[in-house]
């Protein structure tokens, strides 16, 4: 086994045992603490983070971590994960916590790695319907191991896409995306959402903003690695650690769509 091939053996059994937290308190959750107007945590997301930082720090000490809950923890050379020096596990314990707090099925565990300041491995375990997808750089993407590949539809207008665009600025092309398209959604957990771009449960994704790295670090690079274009709202590079939290906007679609895609998020009309 290759060192990557153990570092992600190591992130889906990860995974899969933060899952099984989530799994065991689900709709019994006790304690809701409200992070902002629109924002809640649970007792169970840092549960979840705890085991997840512990079992980071015993296997691989030297890097460091950035997590929702519990911010950046330094490498053992003194680097901020921020600044891209070395390697860094990025984190979110339970993304779509508001759904999980409602009791609606959709949430999931996101752990990334990132070397250099990119993506290098992501894991995306959803403990509901008992699925993992898995990516490493120069690899395939996998969904319980199996390749997957994004979304061969020939027409936009087939398009199911995770889309959220909001503001005024925003309000005609996101319009502008909707007729173009069969039908938006928005599911509450982006990081999987993102993930399902990798096999095509969504045929793309689009959210303006509101995003941080550890929402798109793993998913990210999953979709990519499934074929799929992932950039910014801008066609630029979709992943940043200097970026700071909820900042981030990320297009992901098929290599043939993204183009047309990206036209109308920026305004520019059709092909």
């Amino acid at each position: 086994m290759t060192e990557r091939a153990a570092e992600l053996a190591f992130a889906t059994s990860l995974a899969s045992r933060a899952g099984e937290i989530l799994l065991e308190r689900y709709e019994k959750v006790e304690r809701i603490d409200f992070k902002s107007a629109k924002d809640v945590v649970t007792e169970v997301d840092h549960l979840s983070e705890a085991l997840i930082i512990d079992a980071i720090r015993a296997a691989y000490p030297g890097d460091g971590i950035i997590a929702e809950e519990s911010g950046e923890h330094v490498t053992a050379a003194g680097n901020a994960p921020t600044a891209g020096i070395g390697r860094a596990w990025v984190i979110d314990p339970l993304d779509g916590t508001i759904n999980y707090a409602n009791g609606i099925p959709f949430f999931c565990v996101s752990i990334g790695l990132v070397e250099a300041g990119r993506p290098v491995l992501g894991v995306i375990h959803d403990p509901i319907r008992g699925e993992t997808y898995a990516a490493s750089e120069g690899g395939p993407a996998t969904l319980d191991g199996r390749p997957i590949r994004a979304s061969v539809k020939d027409k936009v207008s087939d398009f199911v896409v995770s889309m959220a665009l909001s503001g005024p600025a925003l309000i005609s092309r996101a319009r502008a995306v909707r007729k173009a398209i069969r039908v938006p959604r928005s599911m509450g957990s982006a990081a999987l959402a993102l993930a399902y771009v990798g096999n095509g449960r969504f045929d793309a994704f689009v959210q303006q903003g509101g995003l941080s790295s550890w929402d798109v670090a793993a998913a990210g690079l999953i979709a990519q690695r499934a074929g799929a274009i992932v950039t910014d709202l801008a066609g630029g590079p979709w992943f940043d650690l200097a970026r700071k939290p909820r900042s981030i906007g990320v297009l992901a679609a098929p290599a043939a769509h993204h183009p047309e895609l990206l036209r109308l998020i920026l305004g520019r009309g059709g092909a």
